[in-house]
This record gives structure tokens, C-alpha cells and sequence, in this order.
């Protein structure tokens, strides 16, 4: 990224040579990322990161589709990430009129106690108006793993023409998206998820998906997204999702085993532990545990103060005084979410601080209940 924030630092849409060596870049690592998506380059949008990936895909697909003046509707997981459900909701209270959306139907489908979407449910809510399902790959909080390829099939299906999306944000890391989201015309990333910079992500629109711009200006990324390109932030998103592509079946096993070690290590010394979701069917990279009769906003300072960060729920939405939507929606009580703590482990997590975190976790709760 440095050479692109310090020396070719031209914008990309100029035309004499430092820009056009920005453009290069640009393009460079479009291709990049096309070919680890399995999609065409052609068909790579960058964006500034997931939010806004997954409201170009909602919104963006919504407005295309209201210009031909018919009846809309969206399903989506009761667990989605806030970047889809909002402008949903937004649009459902008339407040996208300014895309051109009017009424719309937001269908948000049940999910299992461990956080996977009711496929008869989404069958159920599926129908001629259906304009867009939206199911993300792996749920952000929890981690639970969503049937990706059962979902598109049953769409495809039911409501052939609706367009599909999924928030592969998480997933990104540690799954082959060329693969598990063939099916899909839409996916959203995030270069953060991936070690890469913040502020950088990218939405693949596979034709033929139609999308309508929610920004107009310089008309760049083929008038899908205006706006200067961050030539740094695109060329560190392609170099992440890179090198994820290329360790991921080793970072795979490393992260679980380090996650399982703290999972039985503070199920063996917390009394009154539960996990979330069963291990087998979440990400390597999330351990989300419910600590009975512990306020989880006391414990995350108690926490921090031993050097261990962890959140309440989305890193989003930390310091949320609502509990979590995810576990509402998983059958979870008020009360006992706001007993939860996800812990979240990566490529520089290593097994010294797993055995500091289960000490300080368990002296904290013993705190706490004491």
C-alpha cells in the first residue's frame, strides 16, 4: 500500500501518467480479486467496506427494480448483520423514496436455536414480488455457518427472478467464496476481516443482476459507485484477500484449535458457561459464550483492564444497552444475552494468550459473582 499513499498517490480517474499508474493499480487488483471471487472483473465493485457493500446490494437492487413499477419484497435471516436489515427497514418506512423505492415487504426469516436460517421459511416467504434475498455466509456475532447452496436453490426455485446476495464479510478469511458462493449474484467483503486496511471492501454484481447506482458523480466503477478510488485501501484489499486465499487451510486448523482451547478452557473453569452455537458449525475464528448471572458490560471492563478485548455482540454496535438481535432471534432470553461475551481470534492469536484469557475470564466472573 505505501508506494500508492506516498509516491503514486495521483487519483486514478486522471489521465496523464501518475494517474494512470493509480489506475493500473486499480485495475491490477481487480483482477486480483475477480479471479478469488470467481467472478469477472467486470464485475468487481469497489466500495469502502461492508456497510456500504451491503446497502449498494439492498438498496442498489430495490431502486433497479422499482423503476419498473412493480410490487417489491425482501427476505433475509432474522440474524443479518445491521448494514442489511436497516435500509430494508428504512425502505419499508418509505425512507429510501430518494431511490426512487416505494412500498416494499421485509420478510425476516426465523432462524434455529444455533443460528441457522429455517430453510422452509424462507421458502414460505418467498413469492413473485420477491426482489432480493439477502443470507449472510456467517452470522458476525455468533459465527454460525449459513447453507449457502441450499439457500440459492430453493431461491432459484421459488422466486427465480429475485436477485441474491450474501454478506460474506466473515467468511472471507477462512472459505473458498469462489465456491460456496457461486450461486449468488451478489457478495459482499471487507478488506478488514481480512488483515487488510479499514475503510476498503469490495461487491461482486454478477450479471445478469442489475444494480442501480445510490451515488452519482464522476460515474466511476462503471457508474456503479462514484467517488475518488482509495488506490492504497483497493490495492491492500486485493493483497489481503490474497494472502487469505492462499493460508486459509492452515489458519483454519491453527484458529480452531486455539479457539477450542479457550472454549473447554473456560467451560472447565467457569461454572455456568454456555456456548452459543455448536463448534462444528461456526467459523474457526469466533467463541461466543454465555456467562450466567454476570452483566456482560461489567465483565468487558473488568476484561480489558487484564488485557483481554472482547465485545458484547457486533463491534458495531458495542455499548449497545439493547441485547443482541442475533440471540433474540436464536430463542436466547433478554436477560441471559446480556450475559455474552464474543471472543474473537485471528492470524496473530497465539497460545500464550489463550491460557491469559482463560485466567483473567474466570477471575473477572468470580469477581463479578462474588
Amino acid at each position: 500500500m505505501a508506494p500508492f499513499a506516498a509516491v503514486t498517490f495521483a487519483n486514478a480517474s486522471g489521465s496523464h501518467a501518475a494517474a494512470r499508474a493509480a489506475r493500473r493499480a486499480v485495475e491490477e487488483a481487480r483482477e486480483l480479486v475477480a479471479s478469488l471471487l470467481g467472478a469477472a472483473p467486470s464485475e468487481v465493485v469497489f466500495t469502502s467496506g461492508g456497510t456500504e457493500s451491503d446497502n449498494l446490494a439492498v438498496l442498489g437492487t430495490l431502486a433497479e427494480r422499482a423503476r419498473h413499477g412493480t410490487p417489491l419484497a425482501i427476505a433475509c435471516s432474522s440474524i443479518q448483520h445491521a448494514a442489511v436489515l436497516e435500509p430494508a427497514r428504512a425502505a419499508s418506512r418509505g425512507l429510501a423514496q430518494v431511490h426512487g423505492i416505494g412500498a416494499l415487504r421485509v420478510d425476516e426469516v426465523a432462524v434455529s436455536t444455533a443460528g441457522v436460517i429455517d430453510l422452509d421459511a424462507l421458502e414460505d416467504a418467498l413469492g413473485d414480488d420477491t426482489a432480493l434475498v439477502s443470507v449472510m455466509h456467517a452470522n458476525n456475532e455468533v459465527g454460525t455457518l449459513q447453507p449457502l447452496a441450499e439457500v440459492a436453490r430453493r431461491v432459484r426455485a421459488r422466486a427465480p427472478r429475485a436477485a441474491l446476495h450474501t454478506d460474506a464479510v466473515q467468511a472471507a478469511k477462512y472459505i473458498d467464496l469462489a465456491t460456496t458462493t457461486a450461486g449468488f449474484d451478489l457478495v459482499s467483503i471487507s478488506a478488514h476481516k481480512l488483515g487488510g486496511p479499514k475503510g476498503a471492501g469490495a461487491l461482486v454484481v454478477r450479471a445478469p443482476s442489475l444494480l442501480a447506482p445510490l451515488q452519482h458523480g464522476g460515474g466511476q466503477e462503471h457508474e456503479r459507485r462514484s467517488g475518488t478510488h482509495d488506490v492504497a485501501g483497493i490495492v491492500g484489499l486485493a493483497t489481503a484477500l490474497a494472502v487469505a486465499a492462499k493460508t486459509a487451510g492452515d489458519e483454519r486448523v491453527r484458529v480452531a484449535e486455539l479457539r477450542d482451547r479457550l472454549a473447554d478452557g473456560l467451560l472447565a473453569a467457569v461454572p455456568g458457561t454456555v456456548e452459543s452455537a455448536p463448534r462444528d458449525e461456526v467459523l474457526p475464528s469466533h467463541c461466543h459464550l454465555r456467562f450466567a448471572g454476570v452483566d456482560q458490560e461489567e465483565l468487558l471492563v473488568l476484561l480489558d483492564r487484564g488485557g483481554v478485548y472482547a465485545s458484547a455482540g457486533s463491534s458495531c454496535a458495542s455499548g449497545a444497552l439493547e441485547p443482541s438481535h442475533v440471540l433474540l432471534a436464536m430463542g436466547v432470553a433478554p436477560a441471559e444475552a446480556r450475559t455474552a461475551v464474543r471472543f474473537s481470534l485471528g492470524y496473530t492469536t497465539v497460545p500464550g494468550e489463550i491460557d491469559l484469557a482463560v485466567r483473567v475470564v474466570a477471575d473477572a466472573v468470580g469477581a463479578l459473582r462474588g
